[in-house]
C-alpha cells in the first residue's frame, strides 16, 4: 500500500511510518511540527519508500500520485497546560486539527477510494463513570472545559468519520488510543510518564499530586502499533479500544520508576492539582480488540519501562 499518515513527525506517527515501512508498504509523512520533532524521522532520511510533505493538514491536501490508506494522527495530545506543546496552549490549532483536518484527510481517502484510520482517543469517554470504558459508553464530558478543545475535537472527528463511511461509503475505521508510552515522547510532553522519568534521572523525588490513588493503564508503544497495524488491515469499522487493561496507580507507578532508575530522592506529594474533566480513574475494556483483531498487549509495565528509560537517558546524556 502507499499510506499518507498526518502527525507522521509525533509519539504515535514516527513509530507507525517505522511499521508500515517495515511491513513493506510506501508512507507519505505529513507534519507541521507544531508538536511534531523533526528529529523523529531523521532515521528516515533518504529511504526509498518514504517521503516527507510539510502541510498544516487544517489546509486543503494534495498528495500526488495513488494513496491506498490515510492514517489522520495530526493533533497535539498532551492536556498538560504547563507545555507549550499541551493542547491547553494551542486550543484552535486543536480543533482545527480535529475538526478541519479530519474532514480534508476523510477527502484524501475519499478520492482515492483509500481505507481510513483515524486516531480517536479515551478522553472521548471524559470523566468516565463507567469502569472499565467499552466502546458503547457515550462518555461524560464537558463541552466548554478547558480540555474540550481536545475531547470534543475527537468526538465530532468520530461523528465525521462515521458520516462519511454512511453517506459516502469511504472504508473506515476508528481507534481510541488509551495512554500510551515510550522512546520519542518528548521530555517537556507534561504528562506523567516524561514527568517521572526526568526528575528520577535527575535525582530529585518524584511528584506525587493527591494521595496518587488515581489509575492509568499505561500501554507500551510497540503494543499500540501492533493493534493500530491490525485494525488497519482488518475490515472493522466502528470504533475500537487499544490499550492495556492492566490498571495502575500514580503511587505504585511511582515507587516502580524510582526501583527502576535507582532513584534515591523517594516521592513528595502535593496537594491534588486534579482539573476539571481529568478522570479519576482510566481502563479500557479491550473485548473488541480481543475478538475482532486478535490483539492483546504483550509488553509488561517493565519491560516497557526500562526500553523507555534507556531512550530519555540518551536524550539527557546520561551513561
Amino acid at each position: 500500500m502507499r499510506v499518507l499518515i498526518t502527525g507522521a513527525a509525533g509519539f504515535l506517527g514516527s513509530h507507525l511510518c517505522d511499521r508500515l515501512l517495515a511491513e513493506g508498504h510506501e508512507v507519505v509523512g505529513m507534519d507541521n511540527f507544531i508538536t511534531g520533532n523533526p528529529q523523529n524521522l531523521a532515521h528516515l532520511s533518504g529511504h526509498p519508500n518514504f517521503s516527507f510533505i510539510r502541510h498544516d493538514v487544517s489546509d486543503y491536501i494534495f498528495v500526488p500520485g495513488k494513496v491506498d490508506a490515510v492514517m489522520h494522527f495530526a493533533s497535539p495530545a498532551s492536556p498538560n497546560k504547563n507545555s507549550p506543546r499541551g493542547y491547553v496552549n494551542l486550543p484552535i490549532q486543536t480543533m482545527k486539527a480535529g475538526a478541519l483536518g479530519t474532514h480534508n484527510t476523510l477527502g484524501v481517502a475519499y478520492a482515492n477510494n483509500a481505507r481510513y484510520l483515524l486516531a480517536s482517543t479515551s478522553e472521548i469517554y471524559g470523566d468516565p463513570l463507567e469502569h472499565p470504558q467499552k466502546e458503547s459508553y457515550w462518555g461524560h464530558v464537558n463541552p466548554i472545559g478547558e480540555r474540550s478543545v481536545y475531547d470534543e475535537a475527537k468526538r465530532f472527528a468520530e461523528a465525521l468519520t462515521m458520516a462519511y463511511h454512511r453517506f459516502h461509503g469511504v472504508n473506515t475505521a476508528i481507534v481510541r488510543i488509551f495512554n500510551t508510552y515510550g522512546p520519542r515522547m518528548h521530555i517537556d510532553d507534561g504528562r506523567v510518564v516524561p514527568n517521572f522519568l526526568k526528575q528520577a534521572l535527575s535525582k530529585k523525588p518524584l511528584t506525587v499530586y493527591g494521595d496518587g490513588s488515581q489509575t492509568r493503564s499505561f500501554c507500551y508503544v510497540d503494543d499500540l502499533i501492533e493493534g493500530i497495524y491490525r485494525l488497519l488491515i482488518s475490515d472493522e469499522h466502528d470504533p475500537v479500544n487499544i490499550g492495556n487493561p492492566v490498571e495502575t496507580s500514580i503511587l505504585e507507578f511511582a515507587e516502580i520508576i524510582n526501583a527502576l532508575t535507582g532513584n534515591p530522592a523517594g516521592i513528595v506529594f502535593r496537594p491534588n492539582l486534579r482539573g476539571e474533566g481529568d478522570p479519576q480513574r482510566r481502563q479500557p475494556d479491550i473485548s473488541r480488540a480481543q475478538s475482532v483483531l486478535g490483539w492483546e498487549p504483550k509488553v509488561s509495565l517493565e519491560e516497557g519501562l526500562r526500553h523507555t528509560i534507556a531512550y530519555f537517558k540518551e536524550q539527557l546524556g546520561i551513561t
